[in-house]
């Protein structure tokens, strides 16, 4: 009888082992070795052969699965450095005794995670032109290229200067933000710039106005950071200063979409910037200033950045080149007054250390040689036609139960019901139309929520654009008829 290193029973060594060399467990295109490795894991985690079962020789294995001997030998090593098997000189090799417990109760993480749908009308998609995508190729190869030692280390945890020098010449010339490149931090986007400045200069149950409605992800993001969201009102000037200060008096920080209101689209007027900057003078307050979409303006100029007209000295100003590019590049920036700049260094240092490097002199050459500056002036005319045709088909085909104002920028539109209609119907209607993009009512926090829907245009083709509004203003009309029926019923 063979000596078996284990407890239990010998068990005879079987003819065939039942290997599975090709089923998902097992990587394509792997060494012979480590597929076989694999196999053999999944039939001993499987139960297929019991813990102190004998293995086949190596020849015979080899025989069975047409792989070299020497690959059989190197899995077999393999098994036995990771603990699924023993070897007893003169006697063979083994299952272990006891298999690894991770790998003995294998199971399907229960969470479901669903990446973003990219689908017509949905929100977030983008359009670079061609000319743009084959500069923005030249200049990664040739940054590669010359792959430099500053990739081969920790950097500065605000980024490249190269590209923050660039960045700060942008935001002087379109926005009338005047900063200094040390005042600008690189991030992976704008919500990464908010936790990293939130973190830095609140304390934990700190209370942060909120524009109502507003945008739902930003709130999450300030929730989640441990801080007390407190929804302000906004009207057509934009966020209500005095409710703010009537609910909140107290609060530490302001989050406002000032040139392109989330969702409604107006502007902030002058008189309430103004007001919301005294209040953050007086309170010793941040207020943040979330510029997105401020690069697409269809008619006239737009306001003075909130940065600009408080000369960065209580308002955090941020943005993106995920809509001016692409979403892909995970490139962000902020703007901080001077005496948040250690502070707020400080935090980035502990949480991520810095960004990426690889991009940043790419995106540098877009902004410093025109490529950039071109490539918006190009979109911007095809997001105002997109616009147009969404606008249009929704007005129209909805005959009259949708009102569309039409946004003078940005890159989404609302379509609206009269107020009097319950949010339920629109709900219905963008469920029976299969329709991407956001119900209105799910923007807001506590004020009475309105019936309607956020939609995307940009990086949409206008024919998809067009059929999608047609179906969506079809089963509005179909679930307004419908919630009047059973009214009357």
């Amino acid at each position: 009888m063979q000596r078996i290193p284990t407890n239990l029973p010998a068990s005879p060594v079987k003819a065939e082992l039942p290997l599975d060399l090709t089923g998902p467990h097992v990587t394509p295109g792997a060494s012979a070795a480590h597929r076989l490795y694999q196999a053999l894991c999944e039939m001993i985690v499987g139960g297929l052969v019991k813990p102190g079962e004998v293995l086949p020789p190596s020849r015979t294995l080899a025989r069975q699965t047409g792989l070299g001997r020497n690959a059989v030998v190197t899995a077999y090593e393999r098994l036995i450095a990771d603990g699924f098997a023993q070897a007893t000189v003169g006697s063979g090799t083994f299952v272990a005794a006891r298999i690894p417990t991770q790998a003995a109760t294998p199971r399907k993480p229960r969470a479901v995670v669903e990446a973003p749908r990219p689908g017509v009308l949905s929100l977030g998609c983008t359009h670079i032109d061609a000319r743009a995508v084959q500069r923005f190729r030249a200049f990664a190869g040739r940054r590669m290229r010359a792959f430099g030692p500053e990739h081969l280390h920790y950097g500065d945890p605000r980024g490249s200067r190269e590209l923050r020098v660039a960045i700060a010449d942008h935001l002087l010339s379109a926005r009338g933000l005047r900063c200094d490149p040390d005042q600008i931090m690189l991030t992976s986007g704008t919500l990464h710039a908010l936790r990293i400045v939130l973190g830095a200069i609140l304390k934990a149950n700190d209370q942060v106005w909120c524009e109502d409605p507003g945008y739902p992800i930003a709130r999450r993001t300030i929730a989640q950071c441990g801080y007390r969201t407190v929804p302000v009102p906004v009207d057509a000037q934009g966020l209500d200063v005095a409710r703010g200060r009537t609910a909140a008096p107290e609060a530490r920080a302001a989050y406002v979409t000032p040139s392109h209101q989330f969702p409604l689209g107006m502007q902030m007027s002058m008189p309430r910037r103004l007001e919301l900057l005294d209040w953050a003078r007086q309170a010793g307050a941040f207020v943040f200033e979330d510029d997105y979409d401020s690069e697409f303006r269809y008619e006239g100029a737009p306001l003075m950045s909130l940065a600009g007209i408080d000369r960065l000295q209580r308002v955090i100003y941020m943005g993106t080149f995920a809509k001016t590019l692409f979403p892909g590049l995970r490139i962000g920036y902020c703007a901080l007054p001077e005496r948040l700049i250690a502070d707020v260094t400080a935090a980035r240092a502990a949480l991520d250390r810095f960004p990426g490097t690889l991009m940043e002199g790419a995106v540098a050459d877009m902004l410093n040689s025109g490529a950039f500056a071109a490539n918006l002036k190009r979109v911007r005319g095809l997001y105002r036609e997109a616009r147009d045709a969404l606008a249009e088909t929704l007005e129209t085909a909805s005959d009259g139960v949708l009102s569309v104002p039409v946004p003078s920028q940005g890159l989404h539109l609302v379509a609206r019901f009269d107020p009097s209609v319950a949010p339920a119907v629109a709900a219905e209607a963008k469920r029976a139309a299969g329709a991407e993009g956001w119900l209105l009512a799910d923007t807001f926090a506590r004020a009475r929520p309105l019936p309607g829907f956020v939609l995307g245009f940009s990086g949409h083709a206008v024919p998809q654009l067009v059929a999608s509004a047609a179906r969506l203003a079809r089963e509005s009309r179909a679930a307004l008829r419908a919630k009047r029926r059973a009214r009357r019923a």
